[in-house]
């Protein structure tokens, strides 16, 4: 048996075989992304690890839009309305 996963950074998953019911540890998932300018938590990123992060497409990692998987969207058009008054 598996003692090494048998800590609380492994988290516990019953599993059902066809005659018994087993415990499965698997990696827990990262935190949720925050925004870094308010610390929001940001919509439209997926909360992974690298392994499943890294066969996704690149839009499906973050938002298609400035600063999308970096700041919230209240934030970014605070950001860009302030750049352009600036100009």
């Amino acid at each position: 048996m598996a003692f090494k996963h048998r800590n609380r950074s492994f988290r516990k998953v019953l599993v059902k075989l066809t005659n018994s019911v087993t415990t499965h540890y698997k990696k827990r998932n990262p935190a949720k992304a925050q925004c870094g300018r308010c610390g929001k938590e940001l919509h439209g990123v997926p909360r992974a690890r690298a392994v499943v992060l890294r066969n996704l497409s690149k839009t499906k990692k973050r938002p298609e839009r400035p600063y999308g998987g970096v700041l919230c969207s209240k934030c970014m058009r605070e950001t860009m309305i302030t750049k352009a008054r600036a100009y």
